[in-house]
């Protein structure tokens, strides 16, 4: 098994110098379980309306802020664990998709963190945080239909050797690299402001794994935490 390990971009302290995150490489099987995954979906979303941590207001506000630092509006623009939560304030709740997307998506809600899930077998070079130069292709849908978009010079983005992943930090995710239920080899992200305690963001890193073993209960699951390189 290749442990995945991502770069971080030294530019990347001016915009968030205390960024963080926790990588999380899984090698498995058959993705099943999808009653459990669906449980635990429905329990985060309860989490935020019921008990929900007393930072975590304050983390989706750090994001907005980083976001705004390299030009993006994170009230049209924002970051994943926003939009997420934001569904489940108004909704009460966010539809089940599948056994692994709901399990990133219910870590995401609980812990007001970014979470991303990526077909590692779709990657060409490791994955890399940093500042795009407005020349990168990302691949995505318009109404049905997939195009290739430029990002804007100066945003944030992750990418490999081929293009960008995910545009404007973690707001949205490209095709190419996409997870669904048949992926088998895949890296999750969890992306962590100081806002955010740092013993929380391995609490939610813990949390992810025990609930990828019990969807993949033949995976092998490596994690490392991940920093800014000083």
């Amino acid at each position: 098994m290749i442990t995945v390990t991502p770069s971080i971009d030294l530019n990347i302290s001016d915009i968030a110098p205390e960024y963080r995150a926790l990588s999380i490489t899984v090698k498995g099987t058959a993705i099943n379980n999808a009653e459990y995954a669906a449980k635990v979906l429905r329990e985060a979303c309860q989490d935020v309306t019921e008990n929900d941590f007393s930072w975590s207001i304050a983390h989706i506000d750090a994001w907005g802020e980083a976001f705004r630092k390299f030009g993006a509006k994170p009230n049209r623009t924002p970051c994943s664990a926003a939009a997420l939560r934001k569904r489940v304030l108004k909704n009460g709740e966010i539809p089940s998709l599948d056994p692994i997307v709901d399990i990133y998506n219910a870590i995401s809600i609980r812990y007001a963190i970014p979470v991303g899930g990526e077909n590692i077998d779709a990657y060409q070079g490791m994955p890399r945080l940093t500042i795009a130069d407005g020349t990168e292709h990302f691949d995505t849908m318009k109404n049905g239909e997939p195009i290739t978009e430029t990002p804007e010079p100066g945003e944030v983005v992750w990418r490999d050797d081929i293009g960008i992943t995910c545009r404007r930090w973690n707001w949205r995710q490209g095709n190419r690299t996409r997870i669904d239920a048949d992926t088998p080899n895949m890296w999750i992200i969890l992306e962590s402001l100081p806002a955010m305690p740092l013993d929380k963001l391995k609490e939610a890193g813990d949390e992810m794994i025990k609930h990828l073993s019990v969807i993949m209960p033949d995976a092998t699951i490596e994690h490392e935490m991940v920093f800014i390189p000083k």
